[in-house]
């Protein structure tokens, strides 16, 4: 099988940055998108007329992470990604180790179990499913370490290694499909790292670092096998078109770059962001026990001083 066309317009103008922001992407990531600045727009509004407050910092987080996805998706990176394998690369690494981390730090379920209305006893609305969803055996399952790190090093090796990276890459769907899957694996790998909102599997912050650095290795292994690689390693982008005046090879390599040092970026952003947590988390428990320590200090002065009274009484 001829994996260069794909049934694709092949005759694309060379890349440039300006051409790069017209919208290119498909309609799904699209419609994902605006509902996503939509509802949490509706969130943060309800929290506010309401008179409770919600932290600016985690809108920004969010609207950034959904920009991200955008950029990638939505623009005519999306049709340069179906032709260039450096290109696909970029959206790839943003897709699953840049844009999850965004969005998790902008604590969605959070904000939606505190602006969803409770449905009322014996009833079950979208704030009770969502509640039964982060108890569910699923979110136990997804979200621990032993599926989290395979299922992160697998949609790199599994993925690019066979010809599943070829099949799907027939199809601007199998294209968009990659892109979801990419998502929902970042998304879910870094949760239980770095994520505001709460979930099923959080251990402490020691093996959150611990986790964070058993998947990172392989990443960069996987960049570097691309480019230490002596021929293409995916069909697909055997033959680009001649109007991007590009090397298979070359490109390859340039993809493999960029999975190597991109690899680096979300370490040093999730590590920030954990020892941040950690600090405030720290900050907290010391406020709850000078609290109890500041209660358990006026109970026994005022034991003592009923105490004093009750010798004074007896001294009369």
């Amino acid at each position: 099988m001829d994996h260069s066309g794909h049934g694709m317009n092949m005759d694309l103008p060379p890349f440039t940055l300006t051409r790069g922001l017209e919208f290119g992407g498909d309609p799904v990531f699209l419609v994902g998108c605006l509902l996503g600045l939509g509802l949490y727009g509706w969130a943060v509004v309800r929290l506010r007329r309401r008179g409770d407050s919600w932290p600016v910092g985690r809108t920004v987080a969010w609207v950034l992470g959904v920009v991200t996805v955008a950029l990638a998706m939505c623009t005519k990176l999306n049709d340069y990604g179906m032709a260039m394998f450096s290109v696909h690369m970029v959206q790839h690494m943003i897709v699953s180790m840049l844009s999850p981390i965004l969005l998790l730090l902008g604590g969605p379920m959070t904000l939606a179990l505190r602006a969803l209305p409770t449905a009322g006893r014996g009833r079950r609305g979208p704030r009770e499913l969502l509640v039964a969803l982060l108890h569910s055996r699923y979110m136990r399952v997804i979200t621990h370490p032993a599926f989290t790190i395979p299922m992160f090093i697998a949609s790199l090796y599994a993925l690019y290694f066979t010809p599943l990276f070829d099949l799907l890459m027939e199809s601007r769907a199998g294209h968009i499909g990659m892109m979801v899957h990419f998502l929902a694996v970042g998304l879910v790998f870094f949760w239980p790292i770095m994520g505001v909102d709460p979930g099923p599997h959080r251990p402490g912050y020691v093996m959150r670092i611990l986790e964070l650095f058993a998947g990172m290795p392989f990443h960069a292994f996987f960049g570097i096998a691309l480019m230490m690689a002596s021929e293409p390693m995916v069909d697909t982008f055997v033959n680009p078109p001649a109007s991007l005046g590009i090397e298979a090879l070359a490109d390859q390599q340039a993809a493999g770059g960029i999975a190597w040092a991109f690899s680096e970026i979300p370490s040093v952003v999730v590590l920030i962001a954990l020892i941040y947590q950690w600090r405030k988390s720290e900050e907290r428990v010391s406020r709850r026990a000078d609290r109890a320590a500041d209660r358990n200090g006026d109970q026994e002065l005022a034991e003592y001083n009923a105490y004093l009274a009750s010798l004074h009484a007896r001294g009369r």
